[in-house]
């Protein structure tokens, strides 16, 4: 009489299904883990575009110069030195907009220019972008005041506003000048 024992099919069938959960337990944690990590390198890119553009590329060196066409005269164009942040990553110049303003010009956008700057639109720079331990020196004609031409563009004592805005994020700069009660020919502004 044949007798049909099954014990050795039980433990082998329940090695099978032990085996199987593990297949699918480890193809599961290998997909949660991806996702895990594609999560986390998406919020580190996200953060790192987010403190990029939020701090400031574009650092001062130096005094700001106001030049007069005489002592005494109306300010009519600015000097100054820019350089990027150590770090940062270089700025296009041509792509980058100066506001200015006073008590008697409504702010204006002025652009870059590869040639002299015009008075009213235009800043002219020795190069098209600032990168690594370089410093540009960047010239600004400063627009004629909308009430009176006869005045100059900033007579003394006229408080200036400038606000530099980097082009592809970074913050603007704003930087608030006062031309002194007399002026030379080459004024450094406080």
């Amino acid at each position: 009489m044949l007798r049909n024992h099954e014990n050795a099919f039980t433990g082998l069938e329940a090695a099978i299904v032990l085996i199987a959960f593990v297949v699918v337990a480890a193809v599961f944690s290998y997909v949660v883990l991806g996702a895990g990590f594609f999560t986390t390198q998406k919020a580190q890119e996200t953060i790192y575009k987010g403190v990029e553009q939020s701090t400031t590329n574009i650092l001062m060196k130096g005094a700001v110069y106001g030049v007069a066409p005489a002592p005494n005269a109306a300010i009519t164009e600015i000097n100054m030195t820019l350089a990027v942040a150590p770090g940062a990553p270089s700025i296009d110049l041509t792509r980058m907009k100066i506001i200015y303003s006073n008590a008697t010009v409504q702010p204006i956008t002025l652009i870059y220019t590869s040639g002299a700057p015009v008075a009213g639109s235009t800043f002219y720079a020795q190069q098209p972008s600032i990168s690594g331990d370089d410093q540009v020196t960047i010239w600004i004609k400063l627009p004629l005041p909308s009430s009176s031409p006869v005045q100059g563009p900033a007579p003394p004592n006229t408080e200036m506003n400038f606000e530099l805005r980097p082009a592809g994020g970074g913050a603007p700069i704003p930087i608030q000048k006062q031309v002194p009660p007399y002026t030379t020919t080459v004024n450094i502004l406080r």
